[in-house]
């Protein structure tokens, strides 16, 4: 029944066109930002955190407003991913450096796409698989199964398969070994067995460690990328060159090493602009659960 009337909602907006979709989903994000007490809360908690308490009040309000406008268009471009084309998609983004992975594939080996919730990630998923090749993305499993099967539906829509993230790494390892591609986010918050402690925004921080321990062991390439726009119709991935993983006779410290040049990468990103991550997560609710108060 909940799924049925979702794809009512959905139908009747997809009849409408882009513009008025996009002022409907403008309009939730305002009902969100006025009614949510609580996630302006995290937004300004995360800031003051991750800024030592250097953004003044107005640009906190200006990056919580846009959080919530920002998480209410993915949920826009996961419904239009569901019904136009490939073209539609693909037209509207642009690739930067593609020229690294295809040195990297040249050479005979998979790719680690590593990635955060910034701007608009669904988009991010959906060009990599129109311009530069099919990946696999990890997920972690919904409560909402209704809404689980709708967004993953909508992400394979153009050849990008789905990997939930229970015993996820053996699927990785198949995948490197056949040569090909995954996309891991690190800026999820996981728990003290999922990853080791780095520096990230200066401040101490667990982050995953698979793709450094997959990337040493089976020789792929780690390859942050990222996505961004300047008047959210027209998007540009950015691929970053590969982050190189040293093979010594210190795994431990090489994996550390390349974790920690993932958190230098995806600092420099968000301090870059700011406006485009995902602030109402609660990222160091593990590592520093005080600032939540």
């Amino acid at each position: 029944m909940g799924y049925n009337f979702l794809l009512i909602v959905e139908h009747i907006l997809m009849m409408l066109p882009h513009k008025a979709r996009k002022i409907f989903f403008t309009f939730l994000a305002f009902i969100g930002y006025k009614t949510s007490k609580k996630y302006r809360r995290i937004v300004k908690q995360n800031l003051n955190y991750a800024f030592d308490n250097a953004m003044s009040g107005e640009e906190i309000e200006k990056i919580t407003r846009y959080s919530f406008k920002n998480l209410l268009y993915n949920f826009l471009y996961l419904m239009e991913m569901r019904h136009l084309s490939k073209e539609e998609i693909g037209n509207s983004i642009t690739i930067e450096n593609k020229e690294e992975v295809d040195r990297i594939h040249k050479e005979g080996r998979a790719v680690i796409y590593t990635t955060p919730h910034y701007c608009a990630w669904e988009l991010g998923a959906a060009g990599l698989a129109l311009h530069v090749e099919n990946i696999a993305p990890v997920y972690k499993k919904l409560k909402n199964r209704v809404y689980e099967k709708w967004l993953l539906d909508a992400r394979a829509r153009f050849g990008n398969t789905n990997l939930e993230k229970t015993n996820v790494v053996k699927p990785l390892i198949r995948l490197i070994k056949q040569g090909k591609a995954s996309g891991i986010l690190i800026d999820t918050n996981i728990n003290e067995r999922e990853g080791v402690m780095v520096k990230f925004m200066g401040k101490p921080l667990r982050m995953t460690s698979t793709p450094a321990y997959l990337a040493r062991k089976f020789n792929a390439a780690i390859v942050p990328i990222h996505i961004r726009t300047d008047d959210e119709e027209n998007y540009t991935i950015i691929i970053a060159d590969e982050i190189k993983i040293n093979k010594t006779e210190d795994e431990k410290e090489d994996i550390q090493k390349a974790t920690q040049a993932q958190a230098d990468w995806l600092t420099s990103i968000i301090r870059k602009e700011p406006k485009f991550w995902f602030w109402l997560h609660r990222r160091w609710k593990n590592d520093k659960p005080e600032i939540y108060y």
